[in-house]
């Protein structure tokens, strides 16, 4: 029996423990019987550091799913990955050694990298175990692992062999900072300050007629960035700007710099921004990279791949591209070129990594095709469930605005290695065959001895990695044990069962980075789509509502919040925002879950107290019950498929909520207040009977938020030998019984109890007469019974009851200014009673004040003996001898 106060401290550490050596959590798996599984592809965590709150949030959301799932007889997948194969595990290494990849052979830094990964893995596991998150420990994998780079590189070569993959040299978005090619998926935009010059650039030869008037000397360029100079190769006008028409077909020279550039036409420039001429440098931006494609212009490329100028640049060779700016916009003011500069705050493309600005460099990458097929990716995301609905616009909303293909190269140590070779003559390249993957190109030999295409017999390894979203989008496929079959020739799952995966879990900030990638690939793949359904969780915000972030110090860490309060208080707060919501660290929200965790509690001890005699349940004939009895248990009949229905949902928030209100108010303030007299007073079976079956019911419904509590509670209370996660959903028990009058009942007994609180009488003092007009028929005896009424009788006739006028508000901002000193008047005869409202007007003082400036206050009166109260609906009149 429960004793004493709860110690979730003890109690939650201790569930924690045994869930994970029982194995409770396993899936047992049976590719025979496909629709038991219910397979959870959740997000594996980057490497990059500690947990924090959002991991936390997104978690409890998942177990919520499944312990629910699990709970309707469902075999939950539920598996854990770390994610330590990519720049975010890189960049921890290096920070944590003090050292730059750069520096190390790639297999010697990758040893490093895990090494320093591990500890961080170990940590994950020990918080999301510390959490009560119920996953299956047995089914883990790092994306770094041998296995998982095989079925990274497996896929490399299957899009290979579909044509779905090309290498090219092309203009790829650059991170100088981490000195690799990113994807688009990988920018976000960033408000910074920034100027704009107006730069003068000379005229060599004019391609038409200037206009009368026209300096046929100069034109102005206006630009952020005057460091891209030494890289402009051309000037372009819109074919509508009669102004500057007559330049198009001429030529220009860049200041300082020299070159001369041909002056073009294109509907891409913007005439509205500075004198309406662009120039184009090699590459500045997107328009830059399309101008560039469409006009076959030359290729100078200005900055290398640590950010610095290249040679091309001349003088400012060397510098950082913020320090060739200013000495670049220095030597234009000396020379006379720089017409006007001024500030600004404009957006710039950064790596969502490190915030460092882009740059576009031309490389030699690898790509993934996408743009040729968005429309079969928009469609394959129509065919998943959205929770909540609503976060499909931003599915749709990013392949709408794609604008490139995926490059998928990465010019980093720590990731998966492309199974590729080159040939040292021809370039032809070597693929890997499936058989001996994983491989490495830099110390593993390619597969043939020469070259297929040329017969050469020396090889140059690819020595760039995968993007880490080549290998993160292929979860779905991790998990349910894609591989290739040589002897079937073809791609098999070892638990085919899993796939199509019930559930995608993950936040909304990576939807075009995750699920849009996942899509992409598993739909090459197998041609499905990976998903069901799609979970789309909120952030975490502090209590501000702002963002978590280091650099504002607001971030609260999981150790610091479960030091005070208990899990289940803390999977209490993350039921409550609706899926797709941010949600607010409350310490409030955390507060009201420890409030809850004590009502649940007591009162499990106060049942317990009553129901040790409870007969065994299968002797016990419903029909046998007393009305009151078959109300709860079909009122929780009506709670269980409500709350059935808000967990198929993925709403939680209203889950709890309804739960928590149900079992607080209908339950412990009223029917168990009326049980306990009944078993105290008479030992009565049916209300000891009726306890015990609705608190196993009620531990089941909240275990899946309230999962130790519940645990320890089911334990020690109903069953030794099996978790309450394990017990079963409860299903209706289909009893008939009269929900509304009981709920009418119920409500007179409240009032009754306020009737007494207010009067300054004991709950146990008798009251001598009550009458009541209502439906409560059946429940005469519980009412009269708990609240110790001698004589209770029912009204056919509603009693007579009257709106009374009470005073009349004024709205003196109306008032004061109309009547001035007549106001004191107002207000004496409204006082003394002496007004009336005549067709909307209140008449007083020998005015007439219109509707607007005031409103009557009323309250509804008995004007038969004895007190009245209303009951939701019900009439309730008292006769105790103490008024009299």
């Amino acid at each position: 029996m429960p004793s004493g106060e709860y110690d979730p401290e003890t109690v939650e550490a201790k569930w924690q423990d045994r869930w994970v050596e029982e194995n409770l959590y396993a899936y047992e798996g049976d590719a025979e019987n496909p629709d038991t599984a219910f397979s959870i592809d959740s997000p594996p965590p980057t490497v990059s550091g500690s947990l924090h709150w959002g991991h936390v949030y997104g978690f409890t959301l998942q177990d919520f799913v499944a312990r629910f799932n699990r709970m309707c007889g469902k075999d939950v997948f539920f598996p854990f990955g770390y994610d330590d194969n990519g720049i975010a595990s890189e960049r921890l290494a290096e920070d944590e050694l003090d050292v730059r990849h750069q520096d190390y052979e790639r297999r010697e830094f990758q040893r490093l990298t895990q090494e320093v990964c591990a500890e961080y893995e170990a940590e994950f596991t020990e918080k999301m175990q510390s959490l009560g998150i119920s996953i299956d420990w047995n089914q883990t994998y790092q994306t770094i692992s041998p296995r998982v780079k095989r079925i990274s590189q497996l896929s490399f070569l299957d899009l290979h062999e579909q044509g779905r993959e090309y290498r090219q040299r092309a203009p790829a978005i650059w991170c100088p900072e981490c000195e690799t090619a990113i994807s688009q998926v990988e920018t976000e935009d960033d408000e910074r300050p920034s100027h704009f010059h107006d730069i003068a650039f000379e005229v060599v030869e004019t391609g038409g007629d200037p206009p009368e008037g026209a300096d046929v000397e100069t034109f102005t360029i206006s630009t952020t960035r005057p460091e891209l100079l030494p890289a402009c190769v051309a000037v372009f006008v819109h074919p509508d700007d009669d102004e500057n028409e007559y330049l198009v077909g001429g030529e220009a020279e860049v200041p300082l710099f020299g070159q001369t550039v041909p002056i073009l036409e294109d509907e891409r420039v913007d005439m509205e921004t500075g004198s309406g001429v662009v120039m184009c440098c090699t590459f500045g931006d997107q328009t830059d990279i399309e101008w560039y494609q469409a006009h076959d212009l030359d290729l100078r490329l200005a900055i290398d791949e640590s950010g610095t100028l290249t040679d091309v640049a001349g003088e400012y060779e060397g510098l950082s591209a913020d320090e060739a700016r200013e000495a670049i916009v220095e030597d234009l003011d000396d020379a006379g070129a720089l017409l006007d500069r001024w500030a600004i705050t404009h957006t710039v493309n950064v790596h969502e990594r490190c915030g460092t600005g882009v740059e576009f460099l031309v490389k030699e990458q690898w790509y993934v095709e996408l743009l040729d097929k968005t429309d079969e990716y928009l469609q394959a995301g129509r065919e998943m469930d959205w929770y909540p609905e609503k976060m499909f616009t931003r599915y749709r909303n990013w392949i709408e605005g794609l604008q490139w293909d995926w490059a998928i190269s990465r010019q980093r140590s720590s990731g998966i290695p492309f199974p590729v070779w080159y040939c040292a003559d021809c370039d032809a390249v070597v693929l890997a065959e499936k058989a001996d993957l994983p491989v490495d190109p830099l110390s593993d030999d390619p597969p043939v001895d020469t070259c297929p295409e040329c017969g050469h017999d020396e090889f140059v390894p690819e020595d760039d990695v995968l993007d880490t979203w080549a290998t993160s989008s292929l979860t779905p496929l991790i998990n349910a044990g894609w591989d290739w079959d040589d002897e079937a020739e073809e791609y098999t799952f070892e638990n085919p069962e899993l796939y199509q995966f019930d559930l995608r879990p993950q936040g909304h900030d990576i939807i075009s980075f995750w699920l849009f990638h996942t899509v992409v690939k598993c739909y090459e793949h197998t041609g499905e789509v990976p998903f069901d359904s799609v979970m789309i969780n909120g952030m975490v915000l502090d209590e501000n509502r702002e963002k978590m972030s280091k650099s504002k110090g607001n971030i609260v860490a999981p150790d610091e919040v479960v030091s005070k309060f208990p899990v289940d208080a803390a999977r209490y707060w993350a039921a409550g925002s609706a899926v797709g919501d941010d949600l607010p660290y409350s310490e409030k929200g955390l507060r009201a879950g420890e409030k809850l965790l004590r009502k649940l509690w007591n009162a499990s001890k106060l049942v317990e107290s009553l129901t040790a005699e409870a007969p065994d349940p299968d002797s016990v004939d419903h029909d046998d019950l007393r009305e009151l009895d078959r109300w709860l248990l079909a009122s929780l009949d009506r709670e269980i498929e409500r709350l059935t229905d808000r967990f198929e949902n993925r709403e939680f928030s209203k889950a709890r909520d309804g739960l928590r209100g149900f079992f607080w108010h209908t339950f412990c303030d009223d029917y168990l207040e009326v049980a306990k007299q009944r078993v105290r007073d008479g030992g009565d079976e049916a209300a000891a009977y009726t306890l015990s079956v609705a608190h196993r019911r009620f531990l089941k419904l909240f275990s899946p938020i309230l999962a130790h509590a519940t645990e320890e509670l089911w334990h020690d209370m109903h069953d030794t030998d099996t978790s309450v996660h394990r017990s079963g959903w409860p299903e209706p028990l289909g009893i008939d019984a009269d929900v509304e009058a009981g709920e009418t009942a119920m409500a007179v007994v409240g009032a009754l109890r306020k009737y007494k609180s207010d009067t300054k009488l004991s709950m146990n003092a008798e009251l001598d007469r009550v009458e009541v007009w209502g439906e409560v028929s059946g429940f005469e005896a519980d009412i009269s019974g708990v609240m110790h009424v001698d004589e209770l009788e029912i009204l056919e006739e509603r009693p007579a009851v009257e709106s009374v006028v009470t005073g009349v508000d004024l709205d003196y901002s109306l008032v004061g200014p109309e009547f001035g000193s007549q106001v004191a008047d107002i207000d004496d005869g409204i006082e003394a009673g002496d007004y009336e409202v005549v067709d909307g007007e209140l008449h007083v003082a020998d005015v007439a004040l219109d509707p607007e400036m005031f409103e009557i206050e009323e309250e509804r009166q008995y004007l038969g003996d004895g007190e009245m109260i209303e009951a939701d609906g019900a009439i309730v009149i008292v006769h105790h001898e103490s008024e009299t």
